[in-house]
């Protein structure tokens, strides 16, 4: 029996939105509902806002290209094909785009005149495998995760023989651009961010049997991790992806792969599970954006979803 085609709710408050603690209440506003933006990607991540210029761009990988929504006009076009099957997403400090390619195996910056500017490809002599994910800290540095994804094959990428582990997480310094390992514990680290203080780095371990949300501490000179812990595990049949981390320290991960989990799962600061947004397809990665930094960006496999919530993005997503 086929599936019924999606409809954004008519009701308020929308039934998707569901709260699994009494706390999750306030984040939830009863007049927003989830819309659907767009569909026709193959794989849908990476979403980043760009509040200058009112547009969220994302990642398409399979089809090698990044994506470009306009928030006045609700167009859709292509921002840059080929991508170099680009996937996460963020801005620098100076508001320029950073991105983590498959297929070049590198992280790169665009600069404002044009530029492309090469910020990692290899560790000691060794390429990267397929950089993931990607934030930015305060002090400039950019952190990012390395799993070899994109060279498994030739959906996302190009299949290679990896040269470096698949457990590894970086962080290029902001002033020297050293590349320095900060982390070889992770089985196929995914997506990362920082809580609103920067004390934790979170990281997604996809790989793990359950799949876990890993915390670590940063020692004091913000350039070092320390005390791994599992932070979440999670049931059987979940997939958290790619998340980002709102003012409160609260996560909002892109979840899957099953009907019942498919969406976003939200925990607060303590690892507890407050809310989920049940979304017709497996969320991949999302984002904060708008004009107060409160609508909920949702890159799904097919599809770019929204939500306004009751709360505001942390800042380096």
């Amino acid at each position: 029996m086929a599936e019924a085609p999606w409809q954004q709710s008519a009701r308020y408050p929308d039934p998707s939105i569901v709260a699994l603690d009494p706390s999750f209440k306030r984040y939830h506003l009863a007049l927003s509902a989830v819309e659907r933006l767009w569909t026709g990607s193959r794989w849908g991540e990476g979403p980043v806002w760009f509040g200058d210029g009112r547009f969220l761009l994302w990642s398409d990988i399979p089809n090698n290209r990044v994506l470009k929504w306009e928030e006045e006009t609700g167009a859709v076009s292509i921002f840059q094909k080929p991508s170099n099957n680009a996937n996460g997403h963020t801005r620098d400090r100076q508001g320029r785009l950073i991105a983590c390619e498959h297929f070049g195996r590198r992280v790169v910056r665009f600069e404002y005149d044009g530029a492309t500017t090469v910020l990692a490809d290899s560790f000691k002599g060794k390429r990267l495998n397929s950089p993931n994910d990607v934030v930015v800290k305060s002090d400039g540095s950019i952190w990012f995760t390395d799993p070899p994804f994109g060279i498994m094959g030739f959906y996302e990428g190009e299949r290679v023989v990896p040269e470096l582990p698949h457990t590894n997480a970086y962080r290029i310094d902001g002033q020297s651009g050293e590349i320095t390992l900060v982390a070889d514990d992770i089985d196929h680290p995914n997506g990362l961010a920082f809580s609103p203080d920067e004390s934790i780095l979170y990281v997604i371990e996809s790989r793990g049997e359950p799949r876990n949300i890993l915390a670590y501490d940063l020692a004091p000179d913000g350039k070092t991790l320390r005390n791994r812990r599992i932070f979440i595990a999670t049931q059987t049949g979940e997939t958290p992806d790619g998340f980002r981390v709102d003012t409160d320290g609260n996560l909002w991960c892109g979840w899957g792969m099953t009907p019942a989990f498919d969406g976003v799962r939200v925990y607060n600061s303590s690892g507890a599970p407050i809310g989920h947004i049940h979304l017709p397809e497996r969320c991949a990665n999302l984002c904060f954006g708008g004009r107060q930094r409160n609508r909920l960006f949702m890159s799904a496999a097919q599809s770019l979803f929204s939500l306004y919530v009751n709360t505001q993005g942390a800042a380096g997503g």
